[in-house]
């Protein structure tokens, strides 16, 4: 990747929805450029897909909440596992005492509760330690 290549994430991680012409006028190059590098950057996986993002209000009844995670044995299995799993809305490689961070969003207490019950019992998850968000700050 280059610096243009570097550029236009930086654009698109802003705005997903900018159109062509904007990136192209914001970027300083041709719209067929730009038509161009991100059909590259979506057929290398670079680009792995376009989402929303809403505000942490938006949806007042979810609960969220992080999961550690230690996993002994084939990692990568436990991670497929994870991604299956319903309640897990993103999950992270981490270092120090545990080897993975779950991001879960569900409904109510009793699907958490449902959706740690599952997380208990993939093989090869030997503990586990969830703390609910309750507030989020920005500065």
């Amino acid at each position: 990747m280059d610096a243009l290549d570097q550029a236009l994430i930086a654009q698109l991680r802003h705005d997903a929805r900018a159109s062509i012409a904007q990136l192209a006028q914001n970027l300083g190059v041709a719209r067929g450029t730009i038509t161009n590098r991100m059909a590259r950057l979506e057929r290398e996986g670079v680009i792995a897909g376009y989402t929303v993002r809403l505000r942490p209000d938006a949806m007042r009844d979810d609960i969220r909440a992080w999961c550690s995670i230690a996993v002994e044995g084939h990692q990568q299995a436990v991670i497929r596992a994870l991604l299956g799993e319903p309640g897990v809305e993103a999950l992270h490689d981490t270092n120090g005492r545990w080897d993975l961070l779950a991001e879960l969003r569900v409904g109510n207490l009793q699907a958490l509760a449902e959706t740690l019950e599952r997380v208990r019992k993939i093989r090869g998850i030997t503990a586990t330690e969830t703390s609910i968000h309750l507030q989020t700050y920005r500065g």
